[in-house]
């Protein structure tokens, strides 16, 4: 069997959660920092809170960038739910706009039409999604949003490790923080590093950090600075002037939820991160291969392309008969995806208004594409099987 993504286990990552699982923290323990420094570290961010999923990131991102009812956030079509749904969990409601479909990425041009067709303020923030692994590009989003007033959140589940080049000839990692006040990554085992699940939120405002670091909590704080209770509350008894609080004292100061990562996961996590680079380079082997071995066939309309910056979470093509290539790879134990059903045709956002026609690009997209094969771990045998396979069918 040839699924379309899998992770990669190996020996140290097993002895790393073992280590974990016989230490003194399976939870809230020191093993959780140690990772989002290490994260952190290698996104190029200043903060990083790790949480129990990729979706749990994004609603807490979302709480902590004041979501509230009726409030109308921008984001593509071409994305898992989860990307649109965080805006929901607040009350808050999703505009979809269609994608670039040379890019598969959420298109400017159509945002910026949006926005010059409502007065300013209308809109509160923009969700883009570095699709498949390819970066938006964010300072020309940043530049939008400052215009007219919006926060970026930006969802990079598909792009660790990915960047995109800024006008003055930098390399800007996916999630760094520069031009996105939130980015988000999944940790999911299909992702670039797995931890079964989880999640991570990357910023470079101190303020949206320790708000993050609440709402992760059920909204208690430690933190004696800003206890509001007094310290004779706090100690059941009436103590002297400027005395301390007691160790055991804190506050549940805001709602918040339990998204809580573990000390077992965060040590896969810091031993996934060891072989991240690694993983990069065997992923675009791979593309770089797909775009060759594709390059001159007819029934292919169309296919991620090389691209300097891509992290090639996903190696999508566009294909005539999209539903038999499927059906005849699975014959073949090639399972292959598809990326995605447009969020916008989901029954859930169909009751809200949306429908088939809305955004042409998006849903031509889904008429053709399926997600090859793509992980480290695919070798050179089973890749060429695939190419072989897909050439086989439509020959």
């Amino acid at each position: 069997m040839i699924p379309y993504g899998r992770q990669n286990i190996t020996e140290e990552d097993i002895k790393a959660v073992a280590t974990a699982l016989k230490g003194d923290f399976l939870t809230q323990g020191p093993t959780i920092l140690e990772f989002e420094n290490v994260f952190a570290a290698y996104i190029g961010s200043k903060y990083a809170v790790a949480v129990s999923n990729g979706t749990a990131a994004l609603h807490l991102s979302a709480l902590a960038l004041g979501v509230q009812d009726g409030d109308k956030v921008i984001t593509t079509p071409l994305t898992f739910a989860a990307s649109a749904n965080c805006i929901r969990y607040c009350g808050g409601e999703v505009v979809f706009s269609d994608i670039d479909p040379e890019t598969y990425l959420l298109d400017i041009d159509k945002v910026e039409t949006l926005l010059k067709a409502a007065p300013k303020g209308t809109y509160k923030g923009i969700v883009p999604v570095d699709f498949a692994g390819r970066a938006v590009d964010l300072e020309a989003f940043r530049q939008l949003a400052d215009e007219y007033g919006l926060w970026i959140l930006e969802d990079s589940c598909h792009s660790p490790g990915g960047f995109f080049t800024d006008k003055s000839g930098t390399n800007q990692n996916c999630g760094n923080g520069n031009f996105a006040e939130l980015a988000i990554f999944s940790f999911h085992p299909v992702k670039h590093i797995a931890t079964g699940e989880g999640g991570m939120i990357t910023t470079n405002d101190e303020k949206l950090y320790k708000k993050l670091l609440e709402l992760r909590t059920h909204g208690i704080t430690r933190d004696v600075s800003v206890f509001k209770n007094s310290v004779e509350f706090a100690s059941g008894q009436p103590v002297e002037e400027h005395a301390s609080f007691p160790g055991w004292y804190m506050e549940m100061q805001t709602l918040g939820y339990n998204y809580r990562f573990t000390d077992f996961q965060a040590a896969l996590g810091i031993s996934q991160l060891t072989r991240a680079d690694e993983g990069l380079v065997k992923r675009k082997s791979i593309a770089k291969k797909y775009e060759t071995s594709f390059a001159d066939c007819t029934f292919i309309k169309g296919q991620s392309g090389l691209v300097s910056g891509h992290a090639y979470h996903l190696y999508v093509i566009e294909v005539e008969d999209r539903l038999g290539l499927y059906n005849y790879l699975r014959e073949h134990k090639i399972f292959a995806q598809i990326h995605y059903i447009p969020c916008h045709l989901m029954p859930y956002y169909k009751a809200l208004g949306w429908k088939e026609g809305d955004f042409p690009k998006v849903e031509q997209y889904y008429k053709n594409c399926i997600s090859l094969p793509m992980y480290p771990t695919l070798s050179n045998e089973e890749q060429d099987f695939v190419i072989q396979t897909i050439k086989n069918y439509y020959a």
